[in-house]
């Protein structure tokens, strides 16, 4: 049980995945997990389930959680599995098919049968009406009102629950934007409504409106669930603050994650970055590998000086897995990382080449692997891990699930090894394999997008699976050094108790700096700020609060934009030097060199309110110390070997800072279990993680 500490927040932390639902309570330096599977027809169930076993370990009542914190991958797995509602999108005359047009690039130049993501609106659910406004925000044709009316009886019709509204230059002036809404809004008061200048008030006209129409699309689904939640927890008497996990790793309310869904696209996998940024912090090391791999999906984030990596843009159902440009983008801060379908419940198979192959598609939790006896058939990476002697079928998730190892190889030898002539061990080795080679593939483009030697980041894994194959990972990508964290297996949710509360507001403004409108500038970061000021500020409760302003600027005449940082003041007209400083110095980063005498303009800006977010301090090395005995041992298939060998396990519970363990051996824990192989030792630190470093 928790130790009293009436001084101290009880803060508890929800991470719904794919597969599984992982729940954190925490009371001062006191932490209680568990993970229990996902409910996916129902996802609150699984959570208030799983809420209510932690809460009786710990002797506490939902009435003592002060604050609850959530995030979830629904809104992804709504849009890849295409179960959002029923949308219809409304565009400026002349514009109906920029969904389908997009920026005409084609991901993979020489594929002559190249496939893309169905948009999520189909043509016939495309309407157009008459207005134009152009790039400066003066109305050039008004609003064909009559028109908009004249839409009401075709989308009810066609049963449409959500509409996006995405007309030219509205991120300039959303005026025509919001007059529809207001019509729709007085003839459908069910209708759900997302306007492009509310969500994306950017430019780029594919983007906008791919962003506005995903958000249109998960926006019923998620608002009923939150909703649902939110009566659900106040039914057990909870009385405390509720926060949802945006993509860029901040806190933002609940009304604002019922009105901006798409901004919570990643938000469980940007708490596994935050959590693994505070891992590098305590480890004091600066190039970071993150490696999250649960359920359903693996992700991988560079983390540079203990931040991870951010993006203003992010793909979601991507058709190649390795390939920008194969996805659906949608525009909102986030968090970069590269996901891909290879977790536990990832399905192996044979294809028609004979080739073995891993994902994307999962068993999920319902109905799960094959051992998980829920009625799976198709075997999955945890089925191999399984069959491989990696887990203990009697100790998994806390010996809560009870695995069958004899329906692991009986799914293995059906699927994979018949159809090759392997046995049943030999075939769960090479499920292993490629799921490995799957990873470290993702992670090796991933590093060469950013301009990164890969070989030179330390690799820290957390989720439920990770653990187990981050040291074969590690030795595909020529890593020396792997970090398994305490609390690995929940590491995502523990992340989300370190975030801080923060929106981020990103509008376009055209300006070139050779004759800059600085009053306008100032008056609209102004404007930016208080609107993220009255997002932040309630739920800050009084803490202080930091501002960050950017500026994404460009030379004339290029496609794309860098960062460049503003004062946090009002501009003046001798800042322009310091501007051009500032872009050419941020230009040479990425480019080596300006171009001299250039003509430089900003296309957006951006400002971040955000609560302080804490990093703690490095650890102390820990006094080297022998490792206790072997609490037994395991028999491991060693596919490179062709036979099996013993393998001393480990309880991570009975191993103290500066216990040394040499490889291979398993250290076993309720969340999840490490492997080590024979290519690494490890010791634990001076912070409780597992560190494998490999040997010379």
């Amino acid at each position: 049980m928790l130790a009293p500490n009436p001084g101290r927040d009880v803060r508890m932390a929800v991470d719904i995945g794919g597969t599984f639902t992982d729940i954190v309570l925490e009371r001062g330096p006191s932490r209680i997990t568990r993970k229990v599977l996902t409910t996916a027809k129902r996802p609150e169930e699984g959570v208030l389930d799983g809420a209510r076993l932690v809460l009786g370990d710990a002797g506490l009542h939902f009435s003592d959680i002060d604050v609850f914190i959530h995030g979830t991958t629904l809104a992804t797995n709504a849009i890849i599995e295409r179960r959002g509602a029923r949308t219809a999108l409304i565009a400026t005359d002349g514009f109906r098919d920029t969904l389908e047009i997009a920026n005409e690039s084609r991901y993979d130049q020489y594929d002559l049968a190249i496939e893309k993501p169905q948009p999520l609106v189909p043509r016939s659910l495309r309407f157009t009406v008459g207005e134009r406004v152009d790039v400066h925000g003066t109305v050039r044709l008004a609003l064909d009102e009559a028109a908009v009316d004249a839409l009401i009886g075709r989308l009810r019709d066609n049963g449409i629950e959500a509409v996006a509204i995405c007309f030219m230059h509205s991120y300039v002036n959303p005026a025509h934007e919001q007059r529809t809404a207001e019509i729709l809004k007085d003839a459908m008061p069910g209708l759900s409504i997302t306007l492009s200048s509310e969500v994306c008030p950017e430019i780029r006209e594919y983007e906008r409106t791919s962003t506005a129409v995903a958000n249109a699309y998960v926006q019923p689904l998620m608002d009923g669930y939150l909703a649902r939640m939110d009566e659900a927890l106040r039914a057990e008497q909870f009385r405390g603050a509720i926060y949802l996990v945006t993509s860029g790793g901040g806190l933002t309310s609940i009304d604002t994650a019922r009105k901006f869904p798409v901004r919570l696209i990643e938000s469980g996998p940007a708490g596994g970055a935050i959590f693994a940024a505070q891992v590098a912090a305590r480890a004091a090391e600066k190039k970071v590998l993150s490696f999250d791999m649960g359920g359903t999906t693996a992700k991988i984030c560079l983390i540079e000086n203990f931040e991870p990596n951010s993006a203003r843009i992010y793909e979601v159902d991507r058709a190649a897995r390795f390939l920008k440009g194969s996805g659906l983008p949608v525009r909102i801060p986030v968090i970069e990382m590269v996901e891909i379908g290879a977790g536990g419940g990832s399905i192996a198979k044979v294809d028609a080449l004979k080739r073995v192959t891993v994902g994307p598609e999962s068993a999920g939790s319902e109905p799960g692997p094959a051992c998980y006896r829920r009625g799976g058939t198709l075997p999955t990476v945890t089925d191999a891990d399984v069959a491989l002697g990696m887990i203990d079928p009697a100790a998994f998730a806390g010996g809560t699930i009870s695995l069958n190892p004899d329906l692991s190889r009986a799914a293995l030898a059906a699927a994979v090894g018949d159809p090759l002539g392997l046995s049943p061990e030999t075939a769960a080795y090479a499920v292993h394999e490629m799921v490995c080679e799957n990873m470290a593939s993702a992670a090796r483009v991933h590093a060469v997008e950013r301009g990164e030697v890969v070989s030179d980041h330390t690799l820290i894994a957390f989720g439920g699976a990770a653990p187990l194959h981050a040291a074969r990972v590690a030795e595909k990508l020529g890593l020396a050094r792997v970090v398994v964290p305490p609390n690995a297996g929940v590491g995502s949710a523990v992340g989300f108790l370190v975030a801080p509360i923060s929106y981020e507001l990103v509008k376009s403004r055209h300006m070139r700096l050779d004759n800059f409108d600085f009053a306008g500038a100032s008056a609209l970061l102004a404007g930016m700020s208080r609107d993220a000021r009255a997002l932040v500020e309630p739920g800050a409760r009084g803490a202080p609060v930091t501002e960050r302003r950017l500026a994404y600027m460009r030379y004339v005449g290029q496609g794309h934009e860098i960062t460049v940082p503003l004062p946090v003041r009002d501009l003046a007209a001798d800042d322009a030097a310091a501007l051009r400083d500032t872009f050419e110095r941020e230009y040479s980063v990425l480019f080596k060199r300006p171009i001299p005498g250039a003509a430089i303009e900003a296309l957006s800006w951006s400002v971040l309110i955000s609560t302080q977010a804490h990093r703690p301090e490095a650890m102390t090395a820990a006094p080297e110390k022998r490792a206790p005995s072997p609490g037994g041992s395991r028999v491991f298939f060693d596919g490179r070997s062709g036979g099996s060998i013993d393998v001393p396990t480990y309880r991570r519970a009975r191993l103290e800072a500066g216990a040394r363990v040499p490889g291979p051996a398993i250290i076993a824990e309720d969340e999840t279990s490490t492997f080590i192989t024979a290519s690494f030792d490890a010791h634990i630190d001076g912070a409780g993680c597992i560190v494998m470093q490999r040997r010379v």
